[in-house]
């Protein structure tokens, strides 16, 4: 199915459901919603679209450093797999390279290829740090996520002060407790 086909078939169901809620979807200001909706639930989930290796795209390089490296407060967008409302936060990404580093940028794109899918926070930071940890056949990453969630903000049990931590990671970072309190303290510190 094409882009354009896509398109005309998820908007034609938004505007059913703009029938079924009770708006009238000739009304001036919903006549190009469901086109405009559809177009953005596309770009939304666009990670579905996308392979880690097209992203890294040799990316990969030589590197005699062996300590760990940190990218944080990487900014994200995602949507809840239940109610299909956004959940957004950052991301913060530390691994140990066994010989190869990756391109910075290559880390903040592989976030955003997992987070624009349907997901869960959980399975978001653990798909992140299994794909690195296996991408770059380094000796271990960690990975730490801040989000808000509007399912539980603006529905449900409407908390509006909450966000939801998760941690995961894999080889060495799971197991040293001092390179773990490395990266901690590394996206602890104040910024620049």
């Amino acid at each position: 199915m094409t882009y354009e086909e896509k398109v005309g078939e998820i908007a034609r169901h938004y505007r059913a459901i703009i029938e079924l809620i009770g708006e009238d979807p000739e009304r001036e200001g919903l006549l190009k919603t469901p086109m405009r909706a559809a177009k953005a639930l596309l770009y939304a989930t666009s990670g579905y679209e996308r392979s880690s290796d097209e992203i890294i795209n040799n990316a990969v390089f030589t590197s005699p450093g062996s300590g760990l490296i940190v990218v944080r407060d990487i900014e994200f967008y995602s949507l809840c797999e239940h109610h299909i409302l956004p959940f957004f936060g950052h991301m913060s990404i530390g691994y140990v390279p066994g010989e190869k580093i990756i391109g910075l940028s290559k880390l903040a794109r592989m976030v955003d290829m997992f987070a624009r899918r349907l997901q869960v926070q959980e399975r978001l930071v653990h798909e992140v740090c299994q794909e690195l940890y296996k991408a770059l056949d380094c000796k271990g990453v960690i990975v730490r996520c801040e989000a808000r969630h509007l399912c539980m903000q603006m529905r449900g049990v409407e908390k509006q002060d909450t966000s939801t931590i998760s941690v995961a990671a894999t080889g060495v970072m799971s197991t040293d407790a001092m390179l773990r309190s490395e990266f901690f303290e590394a996206i602890r510190s104040n910024k620049s």
